[in-house]
């Protein structure tokens, strides 16, 4: 069942100055003969890898020409064009809450029938699903690739010192005064830069809090200060083991600093290893789960869905769209994809996975996996900042108190949609 509340409605008023001058993509093509679908997806990171993409499909494709666009602010652009009505005809974002607003505003069509969905994790297919804010019939997006956050370790000093991988937050504990003993800093964190402060608190909170956390506070069922108290608790044990300013670094310089051996370890997700290798192409790095349980068992892997595709409702060449998913999804293309990018295929198969990630294999091999909190927060709430002046500050009740009158304040729309929901069709 699908409400069509239109919640999204908010979210893109205020991207409507932005990026007017845009218009649809393709119109060049458009008596070409051939059949034109366009792709706008969210990653310029990865541009250089889908201007191949476009290149291969185009050359073996005599009847769909394939355009996809890689701009720096393709969500702004995406936004946008979605009040224009100028609507691509697939698009690329990640599995978060922008996703969980274009399910909810009919903008995305369903892709049930693709064939492609067949083959992709059961996990992958449950983040998403659990990301509607109401149950809705149908399937609106494809999971390609995923990341995955914990904890970066240097793997030689590891081993020249013997100091064993922990697997319960006692243990972590234990190693990080290990480590300190020995005259090492433990971790090192860029929260000058407020989105990196998000990292430990995501892949903690996974095992902390339930996965549906957020819904059950929508329902009323729940709240942040009991639920997340646990996980701000033990991210100021955390902080005690970084750098003596954690606040004066930011992301580049916390790079820089773990590529240079001036940590043990850095919190952060697995996208930091291509920035990290810039800086030390021969560094030996893993990485493995946060153990922020106090048993192994209570332990799951921190991975959301970092990209997606969807084919938008308005996509009047559905079969040519379906043709262009199958290619994109060829196992060659998300080995291409997984190779440049250090990412975790969501579909089945036997792809090769960067050794960085070696020690989260058994949980991806699993599907031990839990999406990230703040893929459900919205952007308005800046849980990011919350979190650093939470950090610097130091109280916790404060935060806690905050953290669920915001909640309140900034999702009253979708609290209001989950309770009519709630009271015609019970829950679910």
């Amino acid at each position: 069942m699908r409400k069509g509340k239109k919640v999204i409605g908010a979210a893109l008023a205020g991207c409507m100055t932005a990026s007017m001058f845009l218009t649809a993509c393709g119109d060049g093509n458009e008596n070409s003969g051939k059949t034109e679908i366009e792709i706008l997806q969210y990653k310029p990171e990865a541009a250089t890898y889908f201007d191949q993409v476009e290149e291969e499909f185009n050359a073996t494709h005599d009847d769909i020409h394939l355009t996809i666009d890689s701009p720096n602010d393709a969500s702004t652009i995406m936004r946008t064009r979605f009040i224009r009505e100028d609507y691509p005809d697939i698009i690329g974002i990640g599995g978060d809450i922008n996703y969980s607003y274009y399910v909810d505003a009919g903008i995305l069509a369903d892709v049930s029938d693709s064939d492609v969905m067949s083959n992709i994790k059961q996990s992958y297919k449950d983040i998403l699903e659990a990301l509607e804010i109401v149950p809705t019939d149908g399937t609106y997006g494809i999971p390609y690739v995923a990341n995955a956050a914990g904890i970066l370790y240097n793997r030689d000093m590891f081993e020249e010192h013997g100091w064993e991988i922990p697997t319960t937050w006692n243990e972590l504990m234990t190693l990080c005064n290990d480590i300190q003993s020995e005259g090492i800093l433990p971790f090192y964190f860029g929260f000058k830069d407020t989105w990196t402060c998000l990292a430990p608190w995501n892949s903690m909170a996974v095992a902390l809090a339930p996965a549906d956390l957020c819904k059950q506070v929508n329902r009323g069922e729940a709240n942040f200060t009991d639920e997340y108290r646990e996980v701000a608790e033990k991210y100021l044990e955390l902080l005690e083991y970084g750098p003596e300013d954690p606040f004066a670094y930011g992301y580049n310089d916390a790079c820089t600093a773990f590529a240079n051996g001036e940590s043990a370890m850095y919190p952060i997700g697995s996208y930091a290893v291509p920035q990290i290798q810039q800086v030390n192409p021969d560094m030996n790095i893993d990485s493995f789960v946060t153990p922020a349980s106090d048993t192994k068992e209570g332990n799951t892997l921190n991975s959301g869905v970092d990209l997606m595709f969807a084919v938008t409702e308005a996509c009047e060449n559905k079969e040519a769209a379906y043709e262009v998913l199958e290619f994109l999804y060829e196992d060659e293309n998300i080995q291409a994809y997984i190779d440049d990018q250090n990412a975790i295929p969501c579909k089945e198969g036997d792809f090769e996975l960067a050794s960085q990630l070696d020690g989260m294999t058994e949980y991806v091999e699993s599907g031990n996996m839990t999406d990230y909190q703040d893929h459900y927060y919205p952007s308005e709430m800046a849980v990011d900042a919350q979190i650093q002046t939470f950090l610097i500050n130091k109280d916790v009740d404060a935060f806690l108190k905050k953290f669920d009158s915001d909640w309140t304040r900034y999702n009253r729309d979708i609290i209001r949609e989950v309770q009519e929901y709630e009271e015609e069709n019970g829950n679910d």
